[in-house]
């Protein structure tokens, strides 16, 4: 019928794009590879970036666990020093702790805030100072707070799980330097094999280009 609108069609596919070519493991290791245009200098990168590898292999973990175990002894003594100077104490808070603005909500529950304080030092004498509290503790209240031998207010002795965090953080850094000391010694050696090569192609030029220039 004339006029009648043709029904839509979809809309013709569109051909998938077609994979590139895989490199060939030959190529990778065209370094180790006898050929004609292979010069020194690419032998020896190639056995100066398998060095490196295998002593990156070898010295992160050494270095991890190396410093992770000095590291965990150091914070262990240090958290048994703190256990062995320090201690708890009752304190009185002498105002009023500021309230939080959602009382009863979890953040309310994990908020804290400074407030002063009184408390006894271990030689006896009344001190004051200020500690962190719960929102809206009112004046009177009292709370435990740590001292050290001189009487003051102090954080508490290192848990274990600070410890292990602490530890652990030391040793993912030295594993991470090790890691990047390998990946620049490599960008510096094969920066200086580069200017090698380009010093020895503006030697061979210096030889050559007389003779292609020279007319006949």
């Amino acid at each position: 019928m004339a006029g009648e609108i043709p029904q839509a069609q979809p809309p013709p596919a569109v051909p998938e794009p077609e994979p590139g070519p895989v490199p060939h493991p030959y190529l990778l290791l065209w370094r180790w590879r006898r050929n004609p245009l292979r010069r020194s200098s690419d032998r020896l990168a190639a056995w100066m970036s398998l060095g490196l590898v295998l002593a990156v292999l070898v010295a992160a973990p050494a270095a991890m666990f190396g410093v992770g175990d000095s590291a965990y002894r150091h914070y262990r003594s240090t958290a048994e020093d703190e256990a062995r100077g320090r201690d708890q104490r009752p304190a009185v808070l002498t105002h009023d702790a500021p309230r939080h603005p959602e009382p009863g909500s979890e953040e309310a529950k994990k908020a804290r805030y400074a407030a002063p304080v009184r408390f006894t030092g271990p030689d006896g004498v009344s001190r004051t100072g200020t500690t962190e509290v719960e929102p809206g503790l009112p004046t009177g209240s009292t709370v435990l707070v740590w001292v050290d031998d001189e009487g003051r207010i102090t954080e508490p002795p290192l848990t274990a799980e600070q410890i292990r965090s602490r530890t652990m953080g030391w040793a993912i850094l030295a594993f991470l330097g090790v890691v990047l000391t390998g990946l620049t010694a490599h960008a510096a050696t094969g920066q200086v094999l580069h200017r090698r090569n380009l010093a020895q192609w503006d030697a061979a030029w210096a030889n050559t280009a007389p003779r292609w220039s020279r007319h006949p």
